[in-house]
């Protein structure tokens, strides 16, 4: 009996070191500046921004850390711990008994930190309320194969290699397309694509022993390319020029900017690139926790930070999920890191980050890139729930001591392109909850970033775009009131206890929606739904046959379908290595869109300003123009088809939708519309008052039927 606690406390007594070995060790403050000039944000004052480099160690064995793939690959310190750092931002005010006392942590998108890097008017703008309200902004580095500029937040995050010190090397796969391909075409660029970001290098540069193809389309028989005809280097001018790399790929022939090409190549020198969720944990932990560092360098924020949270839109909305699902939001001492998380406009990707040669550049699209990650990739859902057709049982909310609120708010394209529906409905067309801690929003019929045209508070009326890749013109601009709304709205829940709106997402209607506060303790939902509930989450089919008639726009024929993806044994649900590229296909899901009203717009979801009060029909989707590999879907870009100004021009050209003058009558008639629309949106608690009275301003100065 002596023996075993003897061995109980030695147990015990190794495992003392690992409780506080996850954290950042260091931070280095290198620049502070005044906010915009020094420029007063309300009651709560000027601000300052401060830059410089936060470090870190963690203990590959430690409980919080051993998921990350290939941790117990990188190279150790004399103490045994695994380092890595990142650039980091805090804009916070000059006089911090102004602050609320709560950090809202801006996740950054492939580094780019839209938030302050330049402080432009439209960076200002888009978080004014944010300075206004008092929040502490702050942001860090997270994706390790970056190229540092000036304004990116970079990390840097370890090599993994063998025992031995020998490189790591395995399969690497690339696709090339008109993402990066200019419209003229190219003959070379860097393997990854992309010159914003590292190319992991070639361990041969042989060509005969890598795959180089090309096909017309993402369904086409791909050709072969011989290997005489490209080589591993830089030929800007064509074959003569060819100067050889292992970080880049030559075509003799040139890349043309309306195909598609894939490179499968051995790759070597991985970066362990699932580090990058210990950045954000580590970061805001520090910022939350603990009043200095370990030099005793003090905390910039101070202490009494009662709330953090967090928000990242597209690529950092699959990051997000994946923070979560991967028990991210702990921290070393198993505290809970962030209140409160958005992720937005992410439907269900999931980055991805936490693989060996992690590419987290990319995504699928129904268009190109089909099958590659990120990706989605079960689990889909919040609740834990079983995916019929992988058998998997899990999900992203699965640790209630410790998990965030969550706040997803997605678009239309979402649903056409990043299979938005797995998140209320499973693989074979069956309702699906939503866990009590969660709530699902939808930004109606707007594109990829709350893309739209038409009004919006921060510029008058905006204009439609065009793209030479896409057939319809485009939306105009992106707008960011209902995030500002539910981040209220989620401080309101998290801070106060007051219930924020349910989740307003398309539903199956009869076939069951899940609901995520029916009243009782059980998480569970029956699935049943609501008998009077109609459907507003649809197959293509249907949604195609309620889609009114508008001249020179088709309705799609496709959406991005997915198939369950098979990278091999050592890859699964939370990450690992791609032993097969490409992948192997496995059984196809049931996904859904959502269904369109007679404007074209979609009947689910919160209608903000731009759909409540229509200058045109917005749409979550576009099509590949002539000569770009139509009738693909094109990309993540939105349509946007205006409106005909009266009921005569409108006839004239078909067009089932009611004009401006049937709609309003008179400029008097639009702005009392809009003035409408933003009472209720406030009441609905979607829309900030400020907000409602810059959408009224905008309305007051728009030449609108004037």
């Amino acid at each position: 009996m002596l023996r075993g606690l003897l061995l109980l406390l030695a147990a015990a007594s190794l495992l003392l070191p690992l409780s506080s070995s996850a954290r950042l060790t260091r931070l280095v403050v290198t620049q502070t500046v005044p906010l915009a000039g020094g420029v007063s944000w309300g009651s709560t004052g000027p601000y300052e921004r401060l830059t410089g480099t936060a470090y870190f160690e963690v203990h590959p064995n430690h409980p919080n850390n051993d998921v990350i793939v290939d941790l117990d690959k990188a190279p150790r310190n004399a103490r045994g711990m695994v380092e890595f750092s990142t650039q980091f931002m805090i804009v916070r005010p000059v006089d911090m008994s102004k602050s609320n006392g709560k950090i809202f942590y801006r996740i950054n998108n492939r580094g780019n930190n839209a938030v302050y890097t330049g402080t432009t008017a439209a960076q200002l703008a888009a978080n004014d309320v944010y300075l206004r309200m008092g929040y502490i902004i702050v942001d860090a580095g997270w994706q390790g194969d970056l190229v540092p500029v000036a304004t990116r937040l970079v990390p840097t995050l370890p090599i993994a290699t063998n025992k031995d010190g020998s490189p790591i090397v395995g399969p690497m796969r690339i696709e090339y397309s008109d993402r990066t391909i200019p419209l003229t075409g190219s003959f070379s660029m860097n393997l990854e694509g992309n010159a914003a970001f590292r190319s992991y290098e070639t361990a041969d540069t042989s060509t005969a022993r890598a795959t180089f193809t090309m096909r017309d389309s993402v369904n086409g028989a791909k050709t072969a390319i011989a290997a005489d005809r490209w080589a591993f280097g830089t030929c800007p001018t064509g074959q003569a020029s060819l100067v050889p790399s292992s970080f880049d790929i030559c075509y003799f022939d040139g890349f043309k900017n309306d195909k598609l090409y894939e490179l499968i190549y051995m790759a070597k020198n991985p970066i362990v690139m699932g580090l990058g969720h210990a950045t954000t944990r580590d970061f805001a932990s520090f910022l939350r926790y603990r009043d200095r560092d370990d030099t005793g360098t003090p905390n910039p924020v101070g202490a009494g930070i009662r709330r953090i949270y967090a928000d990242g839109g597209s690529q950092t909305a699959g990051y997000i999920r994946d923070f979560i699902y991967l028990g991210f939001n702990a921290d070393e001492s198993q505290r809970r890191v962030f209140d409160g998380m958005l992720p937005l406009y992410g439907g269900t990707d999931r980055v991805f980050i936490n693989v060996r040669f992690a590419d987290p550049n990319i995504w699928s699209d129904q268009d190109d890139r089909h099958n590659f990650l990120q990706s989605s990739y079960p689990p889909f859902t919040y609740a834990v729930t079983r995916d019929p057709i992988s058998g998997i049982h899990d999900g992203v909310l699965k640790r209630s001591a410790t998990d965030p609120k969550v706040f997803q708010i997605d678009s239309a394209a979402e649903f056409w392109q990043l299979r938005g529906s797995l998140n209320v409905a499973d693989g074979k067309g069956r309702a699906v909850r939503i866990p009590k801690n969660a709530r699902l929003y939808f930004n109606t019929s707007m594109s990829h970033g709350f893309g739209t045209a038409g009004l919006r508070s921060t510029g008058g009326v905006s204009l439609p775009g065009q793209s030479a890749l896409c057939v319809n013109p485009t939306t105009g601009g992106a707008v960011a009131e209902t995030t500002r709304a539910l981040l209220v709205a989620m401080d309101e829940w998290v801070d106060r206890g007051i219930k924020p709106p349910p989740s307003n997402y398309p539903a199956l209607g009869n076939r069951g929606r899940g609901d995520e506060d029916d009243g009782d303790d059980d998480d569970d939902d029956d699935g049943k739904g609501r008998k009077d509930e109609p459907a507003t989450l649809v197959p293509l089919a249907q949604a195609k046959a309620s889609f009114p008639a508008i001249p020179g726009v088709t309705f799609p024929t496709m959406m991005n379908q997915y198939e369950l993806l098979d990278f091999g044994h050592s890859f699964g649900k939370t990450g690992g290595i791609l032993t097969l590229q490409p992948p192997q296909l496995g059984a196809s899901y049931d996904v859904f869109v959502p269904k369109p009203d007679e404007d074209g717009h979609d009947i689910a979801g919160i209608h903000p300003m731009q759909i409540r009060v229509p200058l045109g029909t917005t749409l979550g989707w576009n099509i590949r123009a002539p000569g770009h590999r139509p009738p693909n879907l094109c990309g993540l870009t939105g349509s946007f088809i205006p409106l005909a100004r009266t009921r005569a021009e409108r006839l004239a050209n078909a067009d089932s939708r009611l004009s401006l003058e049937e709609r309003y009558g008179n400029r008097a008639g639009f702005v009392n519309a809009v003035r409408t629309a933003a009472q209720q949106l406030v009441k609905e608690r979607f829309l900030l008052q400020v907000d409602a009275d810059g959408f009224i301003a905008a309305a007051e100065a728009s030449d609108v039927l004037k």
